[in-house]
């Protein structure tokens, strides 16, 4: 009995353990959602083939939904921390409140909501900016864009370059609509969050 006892011991301790794997919370909009295209070619997808080829022990969750707003995100916040208890969340919201006309100091606030709700949990947060179409006026557009500086500034969270950089200007790699980018960019999309995000997954 004594050398089983032994040799069960020497087992235990002789076979790696594996850390939990760690999650990844996207909050976005169609953006994120992949509207328009099939869900896995779209950004979130590529990013979780990356971690896998990475041998990154990380599980992506993609709570964007199409059309989503700062407050519907403020809303089911709550549920999603909760249920998915998460170490990274990517903050992809806006664009829909600004082209809705919501008022700015209200996005601002939802944002700024957010981003402490989520800091209660010890996750790390990565705010993606927004930009709105250039019809909108550029006095407008550059007040709308200052929002994500300020709660960056005022939150103190990292905040990523536009995730539509080198892509919302070429017809190409957009659809239709002008608003939403095609399969072959969000391999760019990925691109232009990836600076920002793999220092926070490799920590």
């Amino acid at each position: 009995m004594y050398y089983r006892t032994l040799i069960f011991v020497f087992c235990l301790f002789s076979f790696p353990v594996h850390a939990q794997e760690k999650t990844i919370l996207i909050l976005g909009d169609s953006l994120s959602a992949a509207y328009g295209i099939p869900v896995e070619d779209g950004w979130v997808s590529l990013l979780e083939q990356r971690l896998v080829r990475q041998n990154l022990e990380h599980k992506v969750v993609n709570a964007s939904i199409s059309g989503e707003t700062t407050l519907g995100v403020k809303t089911r916040l709550e549920k999603l921390l909760n249920e998915y208890s998460p170490e990274l969340v990517v903050i992809e919201l806006g664009a829909n409140d600004g082209l809705r006309g919501f008022a700015l100091s209200e996005i601002e606030q939802n944002l700024s909501d957010i981003v402490n709700n989520i800091k209660k949990t010890n996750a790390v947060i990565l705010l993606v900016p927004m930009q709105l179409p250039p019809n909108y006026g550029a006095a407008y557009n550059q007040r709308f864009m200052s929002i994500y500086e300020s709660v960056t500034e005022k939150q103190d969270v990292r905040l990523s370059p536009f995730i539509l950089k080198d892509i919302a200007q070429h017809p190409d790699l957009m659809q239709a609509d002008g608003l939403h980018p095609v399969k072959e960019a969000q391999a760019i999309m990925l691109e232009n969050l990836w600076p920002s995000l793999e220092p926070l997954i490799i920590r």
